[in-house]
Order: structure tokens, then sequence, then C-alpha cells
């Protein structure tokens, strides 16, 4: 189906490499994993994101359950849904929440490079904390992802959107402003105009971008406590060394943010170059039934950071095990198999060759999935209780098999070990 994409076996170990360091990030800063269904009512995501957002309005894949007539809907984002189920377990009254979730999401979009219909997304949210202590916190773990990763080539903006009150002011002032050049505006934008104005601050158009730069700044607005909120922000990403850039037309796509918003950018997608974005959503919780909770929080598109991670050619992950067991059939099939499983015993990752084929054939399977090692039970093998023993790749396992090895099989697991420890393996 166009827009949802298969990954294959080749693929999947970079995607399992950034997954693990993705976990392993995150609880580092002591956040918990949190999993929402894919499936929600769609009036969840209506009343979450905003009625004339372009994902409800455009974008959702929604539909109706045939069986009982409910209206439901592919999540299309994270946060209504994680805030639906903070509100429904009640762990809003417990104390500040850390939680994350990783998924698939779903928008019905033009696909390119770097966008799908079904995608995947990090989503990280901060339930109950309301300081810029926290909104620092988000952007400071994610400048050292950026550095686990090796991607340096990304780019922080930020901005304030202030409070309602705030907002409203800037509001009316804008639509006054786009009233004045409607001429000018595209149909997209006129749409927009009276429904939800600031998104035509975050057009794509250029023939818009004149009229968009003389439009009215939210920064004019900001009251006192929202300043220093901002500045608070500010200072903290300067203590911590993070560099960005104020960007007064950053308004991010949904309804319900406040105060800070930011994203991560990079030219190396094109326009697409957006690979993560957020902000806070103090009214969220509240507008869905719960009791008044700040938040913030913020998603990442992981094709995005995928095809940044090819791209760069930091990361060289090899579909591979660490050994390959070949066998000469009959009985040796059956010692092969219990050595594998010995292999495994000991934490080894082992693949053992399935069906009958000559040892060519079998060296040739052996080296094409990315082993380590090839271990091999024939005949003589069976008789001695060892097994020959062949480096695969270079580096220090080859040093320590570099011709094939005749190794005692109370001494295999122990050796293949030794020897892979040795190993230059620096992803691992």
């Amino acid at each position: 189906m166009r827009g949802m994409n298969d990954l294959l076996p080749a693929e999947a170990p970079l995607w399992e490499w950034f997954e693990a360091r993705i976990a392993d990030w995150l609880r580092s800063y002591g956040y918990q994993q949190i999993r929402t269904p894919i499936v929600e009512y769609t009036e969840l995501f209506v009343k979450g994101i905003g009625e004339v957002t372009d994902i409800v309005e455009k974008e959702m894949y929604s539909f109706e359950d045939r069986l009982n007539g409910e209206h439901l809907t592919l999540r299309p984002e994270f946060t209504a849904g994680v805030v639906r189920a903070a509100i429904e377990h009640n762990l809003t009254y417990d104390a500040p929440r850390r939680v994350w979730s990783m998924g698939p999401v779903f928008r019905h979009e033009r696909p390119q490079r770097g966008r799908y219909r079904q995608f995947h997304q990090v989503n990280v949210e901060a339930i109950g904390f309301a300081g810029p202590d926290i909104d620092a916190e988000l952007i400071v773990m994610l400048a050292r992802l950026w550095q686990i990763l090796q991607l340096p080539k990304v780019r922080l903006q930020i901005n304030c959107l202030g409070q309602a009150a705030e907002r409203a002011a800037h509001r009316a002032d804008l639509i006054a402003y786009f009233e004045r050049h409607e001429s000018a505006l595209d149909a997209d934008a006129k749409r927009r105009l009276h429904s939800n104005p600031l998104r035509i601050l975050d057009t794509k158009n250029p023939a818009l971008a004149e009229v968009v730069d003389g439009a009215p700044r939210i920064c004019a607005y900001l009251g006192e406590a929202s300043r220093a909120h901002f500045d608070g922000l500010q200072q903290l990403l300067t203590a911590a060394g993070v560099e960005f850039g104020v960007n007064p037309r950053l308004v991010r796509g949904l309804d319900y943010y406040n105060l800070t918003v930011f994203e991560w950018i990079t030219d190396a997608l094109g326009s697409q170059g957006t690979i993560c974005g957020g902000g806070r959503y103090d009214p969220l919780i509240e507008r869905m039934g719960g009791k008044p909770t700040p938040g913030i929080g913020f998603g990442m598109g992981i094709e995005r950071v995928i095809e940044l991670l090819k791209d760069g050619g930091q990361v060289d992950i090899a579909p591979g095990c660490d050994a390959y067991v070949l066998h000469q059939g009959g009985a040796t099939r059956t010692h092969a198999f219990l050595v594998a499983e010995r292999l495994r015993d000991a934490g080894l990752d082992v693949v053992l060759h399935a069906g009958d084929a000559s040892m060519k054939s079998q060296m040739k399977k052996a080296d094409a999935s990315g082993a380590e090692f090839a271990v091999i039970i024939g005949e003589a093998e069976l008789q001695a209780d060892s097994a020959a023993v062949k480096a695969l790749r270079s580096g220090a396992a080859e040093r320590a098999f570099a011709q094939q090895s005749s190794v005692p099989l109370a001494q295999l697991a122990d050796a293949l070990i030794e020897a892979l420890q040795a190993a230059e393996t620096p992803l691992q």
C-alpha cells in the first residue's frame, strides 16, 4: 500500500540498534515506558489535537466500527492517547510523571522522503511539571541523543506562544492584519484566516514569505510570567551549552500548545527538515476531562532519523550472528544441533544450517549470514568431540582463527567468546 512500507531483514538491525539506544537514553533520565492502543475513539483526537488542524481535517484514518457504529481512528500522534491514559488511570493524581512511547502512527499525507502514511515515532511526555527546567531537560536530553547517534548537523529553534489571553490578543490582531492582506493569501491561508490564523505563520509557500514576515509577532504580546518562563528556558539552555535560535514564526501544528515550543531541524532531508518537535500543553489535560495539570512533550520521527543515520555513514551494522554451525548430515546433524544449543546457553547468537547441502554451499550461506565464525561439525569432529572453527570477518576474531582450527567442544564457547571480546566491535 502506498506510503506504508515493509521493514526488511537487512534493514532491521539498524532499527534495533536505534531502538536499544533510545531505551537506554530515556532510562538514564528516569523516563518510563507507557503503551497505548493504536486505535482510539475519533473524538479523542478531535478534542485533543483540535478540530481545525490539518491532522483532524484531512489526515486522519477514521472509520466506523461496522459492529456497533463507533467512530474510531488510527492514532495520528501519541500525546492525546497518553493524556487519556493518564486521566483514566489517575496518573495525574500521583507524583509527576516522565513517560515515553514508541510505535506506528498514521496520517494520510503525500508520501515523500522521510514522510509516510504509516510512520513511527518516539514520543516523550513530562506530566505535572510547570517550570522551564523540565522544558530545558527535554531539549538538553535531545542534544545528548544527537551526540549518541553522531548527528551533528541538526539545529534547534524555540519560541514562546504565551498563555490563552496573550494568544487571544495576538490572534485578533493577526486576523485583522491578514484581512488587510487577504488578496495576497493563498487558498489554504484564506481557509485558515478565521479558524486558525496562527497556522498561516507556518506556511511553506514562499510566495507568502513577505506578508507573513510583516505579521504581528507573539513575543510582543507576552506578559511578565510568560517572558520569565521563556527567559528561564533560554538561561538553562545557555548554561548547558546548547545552541539555539529564537524563531518567532514557530507555532507547531497542534492546537494544544502554550508557552514553549521547539523543533530540531536539518537541511539533509530537503523540505521535510523537522526530525523532532514539541512543546508545552498545560491546558490539554483539563480540556480532556482531567484536573488542571501542566505538561510538555515531543515527538521524533524515526524514519527521518534513520535516514540521517544512513546518510551520515557513522553506523555500519551487519545483520549477522556470532556463529553459523555447519554439518555433514546424519549423525553430525544431531551433534551440530546440540552444539548450537550449548553455544546459545553460553549467550552466543547462533544460526544452525537447516537441510542438506555441500560444505561449499554451507560456507557460502555462513558468509552471507554475517556470522563472525563458521563452526563445522564433520565426521572427524564428531569422533574427536571437537569442532572446526574458521573466522569469517576481519579483526581480532580473524587473528584468533585465521586458519581453520580444531577446538574441543568443552572449550568451544569460551574460545569464541574470548575472540569476540577481543574483536573491534564499536557498536556493541
